[in-house]
């Protein structure tokens, strides 16, 4: 690694892995698949995510995300669409929650994993704050001097996406059986729904309202 100019390898790892903790948009959909659908469908969640990150991580290998820093248009632009996604999503847990409320009993409707899949690649994709993290973050690691900067940045954003995904695998699979603990019911999946439902409007209009850092 220090022939490309990485540094501070360690810290690096440590770093992201408290980063991928931190609770987001990411962790609440892969938590709402799991507990309400099981551990498959959350780390369907999660692998959509992982490759969402890889676009991000292309792009700003690339200089495309850059974009996102010197055009405040490109950034309201992607910002606005990922905010709607956000909300988009919001809407949809609530009502399918008021769809299934005359039926306590009736269990909530099995989404497919591709569809789960391009939910978690969608909502990492659209957010342009990943764009602007992986900007501020992984350039710290690289040496100035380094003669490598795209490569170097590519293996350390890869470095940070293998890193989300064994966090973000094992909050599905732990989400999952921590929910069949408590015997989650229809009743709870559609409570659950309506909670998360409405944390991702509020995500939602948080990212709109957001400014560029």
């Amino acid at each position: 690694m220090t022939e490309l100019g990485i540094h501070d390898l360690s810290v690096f790892i440590i770093s992201g892995l408290l980063l991928n903790i931190a609770p987001g948009p990411d962790s609440l959909l892969i938590m709402t698949r799991s507990a309400t659908q099981g551990w498959r469908a959350g780390c369907a969640a999660a692998l959509g995510i992982g490759a969402g990150t890889l676009v991000h991580v292309s792009a700003a290998a690339l200089g495309l995300s850059a974009l996102l820093v010197a055009s405040a248009t490109a950034f309201t632009v992607v910002k606005i669409v990922g905010a709607a996604y956000l909300c988009y999503l919001g809407v949809q847990m609530l009502l399918s929650r008021q769809r299934n409320a005359s039926a306590s009993a009736a269990p909530v409707p099995a989404m497919p994993y591709r569809r789960i899949f391009a939910q978690g690649f969608l909502t990492n994709v659209l957010n342009p704050k990943v764009a602007l993290f992986f900007l501020a973050f992984v350039p710290q690691f690289i040496a100035v001097d380094s003669q490598h900067k795209a490569l170097a940045f590519a293996l350390l954003g890869l470095l940070f996406d293998a890193n989300s995904m064994l966090w973000c695998n094992f909050l599905a699979v732990f989400t999952a059986f921590a929910g069949a603990r408590v015997k989650a019911s229809a009743a709870f999946a559609r409570w659950l729904n309506r909670g998360i439902g409405a944390l991702f409007l509020a995500l939602g209009v948080r990212l709109a309202l957001s400014e560029r850092a």
